[in-house]
């Protein structure tokens, strides 16, 4: 019973962690020893056992402890500062020890396990500064063992000074916090009319019917005589006692579970019923079935950091469907948004006249009716607001005026003879515009007409692509399945490739491949090896 640790199950304070921490008491005393020199048996016999100075002195003990014959060690509280000048050793292992136990990342709980008051941001990016960003990584800067430089610029005395000031000023920070005076809240007497959650007595903060709430009857008769205990001649503990303390585990187990149940449910306010039913209907089917998959998570993680992931996921699934919307647009030859918010209300309407309930004389059973099997109305898909949002023609980003309504850019603009365009302003840092590249036909080979129709992925081709491909008479996936294969073997030797390794790469007719390597290097893409 020498250290007392935090309590795994115990509910946290949203406003700002508690003293916490390791707490070290005499076993004969027990007063607390954590800040001063403590005396640990050193026996295997002894488990956790402290003295304070004065207990020691006076050869005092109890239980298993024996001063004549059990070895002991002198423990002083390292309280100087060796990587930080604001932390000490004692809380640096206790960070060390508190990220071992807890995991890195349960920030809350590794603050609790220092104390002092610590904050879990201020323990995070401690860690991080000290740890992660020092230049001998894993290990801090000041690792070395003979490295002293900070604990011999600061006293001992100084140091435990300021530590004591600190703990003192946030101390009182919270008294204040605790003082002043809060808004309104809700009656707090436990009746019905006074909580929206049924058997939720909110005075006592329980409810009428807790998990395992059948716990307590297990010990509810048990008790512990004194004369049971450890059997004198085996040292070991009596079968009776070992059922005892096995069925007392259990209990403490389950009431550990209980309380982290009912942590959850108070610090991710899923007692106000009625707001999260509210916000429950603004959901689609979608979202809803999204949320309830993301649920499990928030046993493990803060209410603020389960809202930013449940947030997240539901903006990615409203830019997945706004992009299905899109590319259902593009396949209906769509190419500007306000068109497509108009086919989005003439779809709904559509659906909904086709959805109207049963008449007298309207039952059809060949499943023309858009009707369900049951005979019930199939109701219309719903479309989230934020997925409106991202498809609404007031984007800052729009569509290229030359662009036609099936989504493929338009013809250049030409002038006539009488206009003469005003080149732009030459300057010494803008190079002239590329001249447009000609790509001859094949005398015998007439050019095809590609359309999206005929033409998997033509919109994928820029305007020369998609006349070179016409004059070649070659599919788009074939040629950018040629295009890939040869710009991969390009890179490997630095851009410079020959007419004749091209066309036996291509594996097609000498003409066309001889066509597609002179239009690859007019476009600066592939260096012809043989003149350079």
């Amino acid at each position: 019973m020498g250290m007392i640790t935090k309590t795994k199950g115990a509910p946290r304070s949203d406003g700002s962690s508690s003293g916490g921490g390791v707490k070290y008491v005499c076993n004969v005393c027990s007063n607390d020893i954590t800040a001063t020199v403590r005396i640990r048996c050193a026996s295997k016999q002894c488990t956790d056992y402290d003295l304070c100075v004065p207990c020691f002195s006076q050869g005092l003990h109890n239980l298993h402890h024996d001063p004549r014959t059990h070895p002991y060690q002198v423990i002083e509280p390292h309280s100087i500062p060796i990587f930080d000048d604001g932390w000490g050793a004692d809380e640096e292992l206790l960070l060390l020890e508190g990220a071992e136990q807890y995991g890195l990342g349960s920030w809350a709980d590794i603050a609790d396990h220092i104390g002092g008051y610590r904050e879990k941001d201020e323990v995070r990016d401690h860690y991080i500064k000290t740890y992660v960003e020092s230049p001998n990584f894993p290990l801090p800067e000041r690792a070395s063992p003979g490295d002293k430089r900070l604990s011999d610029s600061i006293p001992r005395e100084e140091f435990q000074a300021r530590k004591k000031r600190r703990i003192e000023e946030r101390k009182e920070a919270l008294a204040s916090l605790a003082t002043q005076p809060s808004a309104p809240a809700k009656p707090t007497s436990s009746v019905p009319s006074c909580h929206e959650v049924a058997g939720y007595m909110p005075g006592r903060l329980e409810f009428e019917s807790e998990y395992f709430n059948e716990a307590e009857e297990a010990v509810q008769h048990m008790q512990f005589s004194p004369d049971e205990g450890q059997n004198p001649m085996t040292n070991d503990f009596e079968p009776e006692t070992q059922l005892k303390m096995c069925v007392m585990n259990i209990y403490n187990d389950r009431l550990t579970q209980r309380t982290d149940r009912k942590r959850v449910i108070l610090s991710h306010k899923l007692l106000d019923y009625k707001k999260n039913i509210a916000a429950e209907k603004k959901r689609t089917k979608e979202q809803k079935d999204l949320h309830m998959r993301v649920k499990p998570f928030a046993r493990i993680m803060s209410h603020p950091d389960f809202e930013g992931l449940a947030g997240d996921l539901e903006k990615e699934l409203n830019l997945r469907q706004s992009i299905a919307q899109l590319q259902d647009w593009r396949r209906m030859r769509i190419g500007i948004l306000s068109v497509g918010a108009k086919y989005e209300e003439e779809k709904a309407a559509r659906i909904a006249r086709n959805t109207q309930a049963l008449g007298q004389f309207d039952r059809m059973t060949n499943g023309l009716s858009g009707r369900n099997p049951g005979g019930r109305p199939v109701p219309p898909p719903e479309i989230a607001t934020e997925v409106k949002e991202y498809t609404t023609a007031i984007l800052p980003v729009r569509l290229s005026p030359s662009t036609q309504p099936n989504g493929l850019p338009g013809p250049q603009p030409t002038h006539s003879a009488n206009q003469n365009p005003t080149p732009p302003p030459s300057t010494s840092t803008t190079s002239a515009p590329r001249p447009p590249i000609q790509v001859p036909s094949i005398t015998g080979l007439t050019p095809a007409n590609w359309t999206e129709d005929n033409a998997p992925s033509l919109q994928l081709l820029s305007a020369p692509e998609r006349e070179l491909c016409s004059k070649l008479r070659l599919q788009p996936k074939a040629y950018m399945a040629i295009k890939d294969k040869v710009l991969a073997e390009a890179l490997k030797s630095e851009g410079k490739l020959k007419k004749k390794y091209v066309r036996e790469m291509v594996k097609i007719d000498t003409t066309r491949g001889g066509k597609l390597f002179e239009f690859w290097v007019d476009m600066g893409w592939v260096t012809n090896a043989a003149k350079s």
